[in-house]
């Protein structure tokens, strides 16, 4: 167990060179990268409307295995494996990807007209006109191709280069091809001179890689290749089931917290008759109003998940790239073995990031001419028809999806308080009154406290609610740390239902062992709304 923290030590000190003062939040820097997926629009709304919790550095476009544009010359691409290929078609100029399609520029015009609002409750979010400047086109041609620059790719690599204290979270909710292309510019740059060895050391201690799977084989094929070095951080916790938790994404609660205003407008929901890219077969979910799985099937879509009631909210299935940088309170992205919302990251090197089993190779030393770096391209005929919604695949493609790692079941389901925070932000984009809405109760006190073995601490904290709302308190043992519980033994603060408290090390801790302790914090308001102080104690 011992041996584990000290692998992980070395990622835990790249954030603690931007570590927070004692008491005080730092928001992480971050760049995403998204393909128009429906389940990124919506993940796009929930980042946006806690866009007062990262950095942002960059909004990026990309590809992915489930969307690419195309050259416009009529090149085609075929890879083994793909969508197109499970769905009985042959090689493609495109693949369902609209060119009119400006999803996360829609979103952002939205959040423009909900941004007086949200400053009302929360000052720190940021410009529309700054989010424009960082919104970029990357990779979007071919799948998986990394060979050419981009404004996107070029934003990405500005951004791993500059001395701005680190850690810099990428995240990829599509394909990883513009981060790779990034990469692979820096590489051109930079290998074979005086410098390499130096940007290597840099690029590793600093870029961390937030991946919704390896949707397009660019990681695999080339990051984890050519920089194995860096780390790649997923989701392994429960996440509810894909849609959510079912009472918090219902037609119902969904009409009432999460389409309203501007940006509500722009949240996806089970039969709402739209489509990203008109006539995409496999996207069934806006024309399902009413249906049945077999009376769309009948139509010709592939309908490769059950059909939810219209109105329901549809999944955000690549918010996990970011729910630990969230300002919650629990400090997640400052060290991945703290965990957080989505319980702790499974953090990797190298090779075989989750992906489809079908990746042998593709056809990218025909696009790139860098036959190193492609991978072996066998094309062979098409599928029989109707093998997209198999049960094997769909398994493949939900397990891409979720980062693929077992799921640790050391924390509980926090998907209500996920979806509870959304829902009281989206209510401070359409009112202009702080005392209209709800807000999130207030908690401070230490971040770290050291003590001895069998030595009894005091820990000053305090908790409030800005709205005056009522607050259940509970402090609870995190098991995180480094002290290993023995015999069954339980860990409890002397006073759980207070902030101010005292807590008794136990007795066999040994010297740098380390003991998270959390204060939660809920509010009785509408939407009922938590927050969170983790105080790690020091064994000296």
């Amino acid at each position: 167990m011992k041996a584990k923290y000290l692998i992980l030590a070395v990622l835990a000190a790249v954030a603690c060179n931007s570590a927070p003062k004692d008491g005080v939040f730092q928001a992480p820097r971050t760049i995403v990268t998204c393909d128009p997926e429906l389940d990124d629009n919506n993940s796009m709304v929930r980042f946006l409307l806690h866009a007062t919790d990262f950095q942002i550095d960059g909004l990026v476009y990309t590809s992915s295995r489930f969307h690419w544009l195309g050259d416009g010359k009529g090149t085609t691409q075929f890879i083994p494996g793909g969508e197109y290929d499970n769905m009985g078609l042959g090689p493609q100029t495109s693949w369902r990807f609209n060119p009119e399609e400006r999803f996360i520029d829609d979103i952002i015009d939205a959040y423009a007209e909900c941004y007086q609002n949200l400053k009302v409750h929360d000052s720190r979010y940021p410009t529309p006109e700054y989010l424009r400047s960082v919104t970029k086109w990357g990779n979007c041609v071919f799948e998986g191709d990394y060979s050419y620059d981009t404004d996107g790719s070029n934003l990405i690599k500005a951004n791993i280069l500059d001395d701005k204290p680190g850690p810099l979270f990428i995240q990829a909710w599509g394909g990883s091809s513009s981060i790779a292309a990034a990469l692979r510019s820096i590489e051109d740059e930079y290998k074979g001179t005086p410098e390499w060895d130096a940007i290597v050391k840099k690029v590793n201690e600093k870029v961390v890689l937030n991946l919704s799977g390896d949707q397009d084989n660019a990681y695999n094929s080339y990051i984890a290749v050519v920089w194995p070095g860096i780390w790649v951080q997923n989701t392994n916790a429960r996440m509810g089931n894909y849609h959510g938790n079912p009472s918090l994404t219902d037609p119902e609660w969904t009409a009432k917290y999460m389409t309203i205003g501007p940006i509500g407008a722009r949240v996806r929901l089970w039969g709402d008759g739209k489509q990203m890219v008109p006539g995409d077969m496999t996207d069934f979910i806006g024309p399902s109003a009413g249906k049945t799985r077999e009376e769309m099937t009948a139509e010709g879509y592939y309908v490769w998940s059950n059909i939810q009631p219209q109105g329901t909210l549809y999944g955000d299935g690549d918010s996990g790239c970011f729910y630990q940088l969230i300002d919650n309170g629990l400090r997640a992205w400052e060290d991945p073995t703290w965990g957080g919302w989505t319980g702790r990251w499974d953090i990797t090197k190298g090779p075989a990031q989750s992906g489809h089993p079908a990746y042998m190779g593709n056809n990218l030393a025909q696009l790139s001419g860098r036959p190193d770096r492609a991978r072996n391209a066998q094309n062979r005929p098409a599928g029989a028809p109707g093998t997209f919604g198999a049960s094997p695949y769909m398994a493949a493609m939900m397990a891409m999806m979720r980062g693929g790692g077992p799921e640790d079941h050391t924390f509980p389901n926090m998907a209500p308080e996920r979806n509870l925070s959304e829902a009281a932000r989206m209510k401070w984009s359409v009112t202009p009154k702080f005392e209209d809405a709800n807000h999130y109760p207030q908690l401070s006190g230490p971040f770290t406290l050291k003590a001895k073995a069998g030595e009894t601490v005091t820990i000053n904290a305090k908790a409030s609610d800005p709205d005056g709302d009522q607050l259940t308190l509970k402090w609870w043992y995190f098991p995180v740390g480094t002290y290993v519980l023995t015999n069954d033994a339980i860990l409890a603060v002397d006073i759980p239902e207070q902030a101010k408290t005292t807590f008794t090390v136990p007795a066999d801790a040994k010297s740098g062992d380390t003991i998270h302790l959390v204060l939660q914090a809920q509010d009785n308001g509408d939407p009922v709304l938590t927050y969170y102080l983790r105080t790690v104690i020091t064994v000296q």
